[in-house]
C-alpha cells in the first residue's frame, strides 16, 4: 500500500524533472552560479538517489558506480557536459530507486534508519529526495535565466 501511494507522487515529481532535463540544451550544462553547474546538479541528483536507495532501502549502489559529487560542487573534478550520459544516469537512478521502494515491505516504511546524514524513516527519506529534486530544478532554472541574461 505505501509503495503504491508514494510511487504516484514520486513519479509526478520525477517525470517533470526528467522532462526538464531532456529539454535542456547541451550547451547549457556548463552554465553555473558559484561552483555548481547545471550538469553537476543533474549528476548530483542521480547520485543522491542511489545513495538514498542504499542507506534507507538496503539496495546497494550498482557495481562500478563512482560517486563524483559527494564533496560538493567545489570538490567535483568532472564537468558533466554530456547530456546523453546525464539523462542515462538519471533514468537508471530513478529505476533503481523505484525498485528499492517496491521491494521495501510495508511495515518498514515508518521504521527509523540510521544513515550518514542522520536518522530518517524511508518514507521521510523519499520526501527529502523529492524536496531535493525540487530545489535543484529551481536552481537549474535560475542558472539558465541568469546566465542567459549575461550572454552577449
Amino acid at each position: 500500500m505505501t509503495f503504491t501511494t508514494v510511487s504516484q507522487i514520486w513519479n509526478a515529481v520525477q517525470d517533470r524533472f526528467h522532462q526538464t532535463a531532456k529539454n535542456l540544451p547541451e550547451q547549457d550544462l556548463p552554465l553555473k552560479l558559484g561552483n555548481a553547474s547545471i550538469g553537476y546538479m543533474l549528476r548530483h541528483n542521480a547520485e543522491v538517489e542511489y545513495m538514498f536507495a542504499d542507506w534507507f532501502f538496503n539496495r546497494p549502489l550498482p557495481e562500478g558506480l563512482i560517486i563524483h559529487t559527494a564533496r560538493g560542487a567545489a570538490g567535483a573534478e568532472n564537468e558533466f557536459t554530456n547530456l546523453e550520459e546525464l539523462l542515462a544516469i538519471l533514468k537508471a537512478s530513478n529505476e533503481h530507486m523505484i525498485q528499492a521502494m517496491r521491494e521495501l515491505p510495508d511495515e518498514k516504511w515508518n521504521e527509523p534508519v540510521k544513515s550518514p546524514m542522520g536518522i530518517s524513516t524511508p518514507l521521510e527519506a523519499v520526501g527529502r529526495l523529492m524536496y531535493h529534486t525540487g530545489i535543484h530544478a529551481g536552481q537549474i532554472s535560475l542558472i539558465q535565466k541568469c546566465a542567459t541574461a549575461q550572454r552577449p
